[in-house]
């Protein structure tokens, strides 16, 4: 039985998100997508500390999509190394899980 899939990234702003996010709920690779504007970060990044103001983005998926969502967030994400982060959660809700099963199928 498939498990569900929660996927961490970030995202420059929160309409660069929000437009990807529609890509993948359109292209039924997740059910849903939560944006958190605001995020503050300070990281390395070849060699200097960084801060930027962020967003956060929690997608909710199947774990029989992660290789999948994982190369179309790639390939249509703006940074070059984005931050994709899988967390299988130790269970889910039978109605959240029926829902995320019904609204993805990858294509």
């Amino acid at each position: 039985m498939e498990s569900p899939l929660l996927v961490y990234t970030t995202f420059p702003d929160v309409d660069t998100a929000l437009s990807i996010g529609e890509e993948l709920v359109r292209d039924k690779l997740i059910a849903c997508i939560n944006v958190l504007p605001g995020m503050r970060s300070i990281y390395a990044w070849q060699g200097t500390i960084e801060r930027a103001e962020e967003a956060v983005a929690i997608l909710k998926t199947r774990k029989g999509l992660e290789e999948k969502v994982r190369q179309v967030l790639k390939v249509r994400h703006p940074y070059d190394t984005p931050v994709i982060v899988f967390i299988e959660p130790a269970g889910a809700d039978q109605g959240t899980l029926d829902w995320i099963m019904a609204e993805t199928d990858g294509g």
